[in-house]
């Protein structure tokens, strides 16, 4: 049983895979190198941003709605609370920019040092509706 404290502090991604379940292909989520941080606060509150690394450049005409679309898709944002239940970390859903993810998030983790993986659970991508099985991998920063 992981000590509830050693998940505190923010947490740089360093990778984020999908694997197929149909085929078993392990692909980039969000493109090689994605930007993105967890953070778990001590007061049991929790939030997540992940954007893709070549994302739209800024532009300051707006964009177009096929535009407007890429950027929703290349990306992922969410607020919650958090408890741990065993070798899972379950996310309480609050508000998402994906309104599908709303209730519950049970993610089995694993931390090594510095480094958390959460990986395990299978789930269905928003982008192309296939269930998948992520996996996420972070380095401690704070």
């Amino acid at each position: 049983m992981t000590d509830a404290s050693a998940i505190i502090g923010s947490w740089r991604m360093e990778s984020w895979t999908r694997t197929s379940v149909a085929t078993g292909e392990t692909t980039d989520a969000l493109g090689p190198s994605p930007i993105g941080y967890i953070a778990y606060h001590p007061d049991g509150r929790m939030m997540a941003t992940v954007f893709k690394a070549d994302r739209l450049a800024p532009n300051d005409d707006g964009w177009t709605e096929a535009e407007k679309a890429q950027l929703f898709d290349s990306m992922l944002a969410y607020v919650a609370s958090y408890h741990l239940d065993g070798d899972r970390v379950v996310h309480q859903v609050e508000g998402s920019w994906n309104p599908n993810w709303g209730g519950d998030l049970s993610r089995p983790f694993r931390l090594h040092g510095d480094r958390l993986v959460i990986s395990g659970a299978p789930g269905i991508d928003p982008t192309t509706g296939d269930e998948v099985i992520y996996q996420m991998e972070f380095r401690k920063v704070v």
